[in-house]
């Protein structure tokens, strides 16, 4: 068996070392962002202070990082780029105690598997520059003396060119790429305190322009503003670091005993809880572990959580440095070292949740209402029914649980009264008790009220037409509403009409006269004849009144004796002999008809089955908790030409259209349908007027944000923004605002130009709306649309319809409703 696999696979044998050169290289960097973050660190890790990035069309031409550290000996030259080899370890036991970004010796050597490499160094004992070229090997190939101050530079042209496949891919979505690069970039720029670190970018033979800078300074906060400018920095509030309270670290399933003292030590900014403080996006979220940039996913989740219970609608700027014991720390986990596993995690969220809530507690505004302590008053429950209460206090009283005397019942809240006075220990108060009288009276008084205002309203006619939807009587039956019924019992229902016909005086099932459409619900109160005669009084007739009379009288003595002779009736004639005579009678049976006819019904049990297996394309059944599925399967069975081929059977209930596609009916929401229609349209085709402001307004733009609004001028302006823009100024002072969009209502403001940068970062060039330009639309959308009850032709209902497979996303409106559902199929209704 194995030399069949042998010679079928070839024999295994090691790849050669260039081959896994390549194929790890392209591992270890992924993109332009990978590749500057390599080489800054390197800069850092030599002791440099000032580090200064170029790029030659975003990075698709060159990228060049130089800076002041301390250059490299003579004596590495031949070992700088090649693999695993470092000045950072020795063995893995240094790993623990590493304090350095870079540690494996992997990111020169793949760099130079990825593009053409060349360094210019000098060592700090040097007095003269060397320049070293690079083979793709990692093999230096060429070492010349070249003018330079002490550091070193890296220059990196074709980035990925010995790569097809990720090279056009790169040079395709280069914008996004550089921008998340800058992003990178930026974290680097945050951390690194007293290390002066610059990026610009040239486009052809245009001027360079710088995108981000810092001066060098010492402090934390001084950097975020020279980034994000000061704008940013008035938002933001220290971190203050407390201990885990002991809820929360239950919560985290923590014991005071097994934890450490002071593992952790958090610094850094966050924004206010305050709302419009906070950012669309999580654009701007960074977190360092011991100086490391890196992504927490679980403590970035916990940051925006706590956030939102403050501010739910946007997103904190966070910039956090997490310092830890390096034994408590794996750095090593992947390429990037962007991951990072960390001991005692769980005490690191108790912390952090801590401290946030207890930052923004502080900052909440909280009213205290002094109310007096007799202001409202807790009566007891039994002390609603009380027996030395007058009849006017009773029914006052009663109004409080939802009774009253001037209208029908309660059924409701007399349940509950019973169940107070019960629960109050007056259960064992003898019949006709003070309490129990008190409560009976006002039943009686309280139906008779109800009864008399019934009686005066006018009577209705013996026999009536009602208009219905046709959706079956059953339906009809079942609806119920205020506990009588919709729907009379002998009703008939023919086409959309139904006729009820009864005589004037019939008692309906539920208790509803329809000459005088009094209601009488059924109520289960403690037994009083005078309460039960009203009720009958009014609904019984004369000779009916007179044969009570007669017989309501009788003793318990005589009532027992009629039952009594009642049943020795009906002992006699059961105990009396019967008659059983037996009937003989011939069955018809043929075998071969019964196994035909078994054969029929197992051919027609296949039929359904296979039809059921073709066409169970749609399973999502019509439910809130099944939209996804439902459009999911929709856009996976429907292609936009569809749409004009469905065949329109009707309108159901001047709100639905439906559709008929093959064997497939659909049911289509006629307002979310043509509001999805009119949504994009407007979308796509409106352009907002602008009202231009009185004076230029600076906006403070970071410079990654100002390169990505130039470039995407024109979107801005069919959003109706204006700007004035000197490409000559300063970072974050060559972008002003001159024009504001203006609708109707509807302002908007430097906050929608930051949504749109965001949005625009990630797809350059793509028509987009800020969020709240899209509500304004969906507002409008919405007003124009056909609305529901609007009754609508066939070719009214086919343009709708047509107009679905004209728009990008059918398939729900543009506040979420859905607009189509597939409701059944033809192919597997039984011909039964």
């Amino acid at each position: 068996m194995s030399d069949v696999c042998a010679s079928t696979a070839g024999a295994i044998k090691a790849i050669d070392e260039h081959s896994v050169h390549q194929i790890c290289s392209g591992q270890v960097v992924l993109s332009l962002a990978t590749a500057v973050k390599e080489l800054v660190e390197n800069s850092i890790d030599a002791g440099a202070t000032n580090i200064e990035v170029k790029l030659k069309e975003c990075g698709v031409e060159q990228v060049e990082v130089s800076d002041n550290g301390r250059g490299v000996e003579e004596a590495n030259f031949k070992g700088l780029t090649l693999k695993h080899h470092t000045s950072k370890l020795r063995d893995f036991s240094d790993l623990i105690h590493v304090e350095t970004f870079g540690f494996r010796g992997e990111a020169l050597s793949s760099l130079c598997a990825l593009s053409d490499l060349s360094v210019i160094t000098c060592h700090e004992s040097s007095q003269v520059g060397t320049k070293l070229v690079f083979d793709h090997k990692g093999h230096l190939l060429q070492q010349s003396p070249h003018p330079r101050q002490p550091g070193t530079t890296v220059t990196l042209q074709q980035l990925f060119h010995t790569l097809p496949v990720r090279h056009k891919e790169f040079r395709r979505n280069i914008k996004k790429e550089y921008a998340k690069m800058l992003h990178v970039l930026q974290a680097y720029c945050i951390i690194s305190t007293g290390v002066r670190l610059t990026c610009s970018n040239q486009n052809g033979q245009g001027k360079r322009s710088t995108v981000l800078s810092t001066s060098g300074s010492l402090s934390f906060r001084d950097n975020i503003g020279a980034i994000f400018g000061p704008k940013q920095l008035q938002s933001l509030i220290p971190f203050q670091q407390v201990s885990p309270t002991q809820n929360i670290m239950e919560e985290y399933g923590l014991k005071d005993a097994d934890l450490p003292k002071q593992l952790f030590l958090i610094s850094g900014f966050v924004s206010r809880g305050n709302h419009s403080v906070g950012r669309s996006a999580t654009d701007r979220q960074f977190f360092f572990i011991n100086s490391r940039p890196c992504d927490p996913v679980k403590v970035t989740k916990l940051v925006n959580e706590v956030y939102h219970m403050y501010n739910r609608h946007q997103y904190p700027f966070v910039a956090l440095n997490i310092a830890v014991a390096s034994e408590c720390v794996d750095v090593n986990v992947t390429p990037d070292k962007r991951q990072i596993f960390l001991q005692e995690e769980k005490l690191l969220l108790a912390v952090l949740k801590t401290s946030l809530i207890t930052m923004y507690e502080a900052g909440v505004n909280k009213i205290s209402l002094n109310v007096p302590s007799g202001a409202i008053s807790s009566s007891a429950p039994e002390d609603i029914f009380m027996s030395n209460k007058s009849k006017a206090d009773l029914e006052e009283n009663v109004q409080t649980v939802g009774l009253n005397p001037k209208s029908p019942i309660n059924l409701a809240a007399l349940k509950a009264a019973f169940s107070n006075l019960t629960s109050s220990g007056k259960e064992k108060t003898p019949s006709g008790g003070p309490a129990q009288k008190t409560l009976q009276s006002f039943f009686k008084d309280s139906v008779k009220s109800a009864s008399s205002q019934n009686m005066k309203a006018p009577s209705k006619p013996a026999r009536e037409t009602k208009k219905c939807s046709p959706v079956g009587r059953s339906v009809l039956d079942g609806f119920r509403y205020g506990g009588t019924s919709c729907v009379e019992k002998d009703c008939s229902v023919s086409s959309c009409d139904f006729t009820t016909s009864r005589p004037e005086n019939e008692l309906v099932s539920d208790g509803t006269s329809e000459k005088d459409g009094s209601t009488h619900d059924s109520l289960s109160v403690p037994e009083d004849p005078e309460l039960y005669s009203f009720k009958e009084d009014s609904i019984m007739s004369p000779e009916a009144k007179r044969s009570r009379t007669e017989t309501q009288h009788f003793t318990a003595e005589q009532r027992s004796d009629m039952f009594s002779r009642c049943f020795d009736a009906f002992s006699s004639t059961a105990d009396s002999p019967i008659s059983l005579q037996r009937r003989t009678v011939c069955l018809q049976f043929s075998l071969q008809e019964l196994a035909a006819r078994m054969r029929r019904l197992q051919e027609q049990q296949e039929q359904r089955a296979g039809k059921e297996l073709q066409y169970r394309r749609f399973r999502a059944k019509i439910s809130p908790g099944e939209n996804q599925s439902a459009e999911d399967e929709l856009r996976k069975e429907i292609r936009k030409d569809m749409f004009k081929e469905m065949e329109i059977i009707g309108q159901f209930n001047l709100g639905f259209i439906i559709a008929r596609l093959n064997s497939d009916i659909f049911i289509i929401d006629q307002h979310a349908t043509d509001e999805k229609y009119n949504f994009e349209m407007l979308q796509q085709h409106t352009t907002l007027q602008g009202q231009k402001l009185i004076a230029p307004q600076k906006l403070h733009l970071t410079a990654v944000s100002e390169n990505v609004l130039i470039e995407n001028i024109e979107i801005f302006r069919k959003n109706g923004f204006e700007f004035l823009i000197d490409e000559e100024a300063q970072v974050m002072e060559r972008i002003k605002l001159v024009s504001l969009p203006t609708s109707k209502n509807w302002t908007f403001g430097p906050a929608d130009i930051e949504e749109l940068i965001f949005m625009l970062s990630d797809s350059p060039g793509v028509m987009c709306r800020p969020s709240r330009v899209r509500q304004m639309f969906a507002s409008r959308a919405c007003r124009k649309s056909v609305m529901i009850g609007t009754a609508l032709n066939v070719g009214e209902m086919k343009k709708l319809v047509v107009h679905m497979g004209e728009i990008e996303h059918p398939w729900n409106c543009p506040h979420g409703r859905p607009t189509m559902r597939h409701l059944a199929n033809l192919g597997i209704i039984s011909p039964d």
